[in-house]
């Protein structure tokens, strides 16, 4: 399962709500180039990308920048290393 598929999961799940969810991402520039994202700024899950809602203006956030995805104090979904 990879961070589209469980971002959807956090969606469509009666156990869980997106809006709970926080998502680690490459963002660089930023200290140890790390942003996290809170679920309720999640707008759209496309196919290869989130759309999201930022003090800087709505973006696209490709998946393969998602580092970690967690919910109700746990991880979901981390990037393995390579």
């Amino acid at each position: 399962m990879g961070p589209r598929d469980t971002l959807n999961r956090l969606r469509w799940h009666p156990e869980f709500k997106l809006q709970d969810a926080k998502v680690a991402i490459v963002h660089r520039g930023l200290p140890d180039n790390i942003r996290v994202i809170e679920g309720g700024d999640i707008k759209e899950l496309g196919p290869a990308f989130m759309r999201v809602v930022t003090p800087e203006g709505e973006v696209q956030i490709p998946y393969h920048r998602i580092l970690r995805i967690e919910a109700q104090g746990r991880i979901l979904w981390q990037k393995s290393e390579v």
